[in-house]
């Protein structure tokens, strides 16, 4: 992410903030007050949205809130250089932090696949796909081409237990293509019949790599499902 031109898009917003002390507290606004509560919220929406992309781990919180104002107040304390060579450090922070955990995270992952390797009935194949089969369908049973569409519950985790979605905890299974998924589900899923139930151990590289499509699953982290396959469609 480029920073400057974040912090570019939020500045029209972050100049309508209410000038108020820096150490002002919620409990000192006027939450009553109609001009009080349009700038609490417009701060609110700023924050949540910086501390949703995690801009603002390690940020002085009274310093921010100061810049804004002397944005505001046009008494910047910086030069345009000293504030670009700032940021240009502070992006480059985020990006080996972020480095760093990917590396972690691959680092776990591997370990805990090769462990789980060594787990009674755990199959391993050749893409490094780990399944276990906890219920077997039916004899006879049909197995899904890539280009099927097939209905499906499925519960996903990390190898910590944590768990970042479930059609199961919804209570409504899935409709989806076997192609349009990620690549551990399309192989799998095609080595399924229908009433089978697996427990898919998927490496990094077979699910997002280091593009989590979510907060709640780390970069180059492997996933567990279990996957229940209803019907081929």
């Amino acid at each position: 992410m480029n920073i400057v031109k974040h912090l570019a898009r939020i500045s029209l917003s972050a100049s309508l903030m209410v000038l108020a002390p820096v150490s002002l507290a919620q409990s000192d606004l006027d939450l009553e007050n109609e001009d009080v509560r349009i700038a609490y919220s417009i701060g609110v929406n700023i924050g949540q949205s910086l501390v949703a992309q995690g801009l603002l781990e390690g940020v002085d919180i009274d310093s921010f809130v100061a810049g804004i104002r002397d944005v505001v107040s046009d008494d910047i304390g910086l030069t345009q250089e000293q504030m670009v060579a700032a940021i240009q450090t502070f992006q480059e922070r985020i990006t080996a932090q972020a480095e760093e955990q990917i590396t972690a995270s691959r680092v776990a992952s591997e370990e805990f696949l090769r462990q789980n390797a060594e787990q009674d009935g755990v199959v391993t194949l050749d893409t490094g796909l780990q399944y276990l089969v906890l219920t077997e369908g039916p004899s006879g049973g049909a197995s899904p081409g890539e280009s099927d569409s097939v209905l499906a519950h499925y519960h996903g985790t990390l190898p910590d237990g944590s768990v970042f979605d479930s059609s199961v905890d919804r209570g409504e299974p899935a409709q989806f293509g076997v192609s349009q998924v990620i690549a551990g589900w399309t192989e799998a899923l095609q080595l399924m019949k229908v009433g089978d139930k697996w427990r898919l151990f998927i490496p990094a590289e077979l699910a997002y790599g280091d593009n989590s499509p979510s907060p709640a699953i780390p970069p180059g982290s492997a996933l567990i499902f279990d996957v229940e396959l209803l019907e081929v469609r």
